[in-house]
């Protein structure tokens, strides 16, 4: 049985997430505007992807501390512009010269990206550029799961800023790479790995 209770603030957009993600037993999803309003109790994972308003959170960035002060987890997939995440810098565009310049590189041993093949995360029907086109600084002593070639840090996971757990991507949302027939289908599930591994921590409630 997952030890997942996953909320997500759905910003009702056209590409139908909030009806893939309410398909799935630990993974509820509201309208974003209702986060003030809900009881966060019940819930270990606060997921949040691109296209949220980030001037409505920025608002009630005070709801997403305590969420972490209670030794939570937090995801954000996206590009951060405003400081409502703590921890958290603004995401940076990745200057691209070329189509190389979007390659990417696992670091070893992070278990987001394990057995994923770069060629299936940087091309998409042979066009590079969909997974990644910005970078972020992470705060000392986050895990580094991605980066650009050049060290650009796409993905990591900061466990000391907060008392919670916060995972940034700058890209689409992690939960939703699957049924491609192709080994980038891991990352869902490997995902969902890491997110049982954090809520089970203990002081996660």
């Amino acid at each position: 049985m997952s030890l997942l209770n996953i909320l997500e603030l759905s910003p009702s957009h056209a590409f139908g997430i909030h009806e893939q993600a309410n398909a799935l037993p630990y993974r509820t999803v509201i309208d974003q505007y209702q986060l003030d309003q809900i009881d966060l109790t019940p819930y270990n994972v606060l997921y949040i992807t691109y296209f949220v308003d980030q001037e409505y959170l920025l608002k009630h960035k005070e709801i997403i501390a305590r969420f972490l002060d209670d030794g939570k987890v937090v995801v954000f997939c996206g590009h951060l512009f405003r400081k409502w995440l703590p921890g958290a810098s603004p995401m940076m565009p990745k200057e691209i010269k070329s189509y190389h310049d979007y390659r990417v590189q696992p670091v070893e041993g992070a278990p987001l990206f394990e057995d994923v093949k770069v060629e299936d995360i940087v091309y998409n029907k042979g066009v590079a550029g969909f997974f990644a086109r910005g970078y972020y600084q992470p705060p000392k002593h986050a895990d580094i799961c991605l980066t650009f070639t050049d060290g650009k840090v796409i993905t990591y996971i900061d466990r000391h800023t907060t008392n919670g757990t916060v995972i940034v991507h700058a890209g689409r949302s992690l939960l939703d790479y699957t049924k491609s027939n192709k080994t980038t289908d891991k990352i869902g599930s490997q995902m969902l790995a890491l997110l049982e591994k954090e809520v089970a921590k203990e002081g996660v409630r």
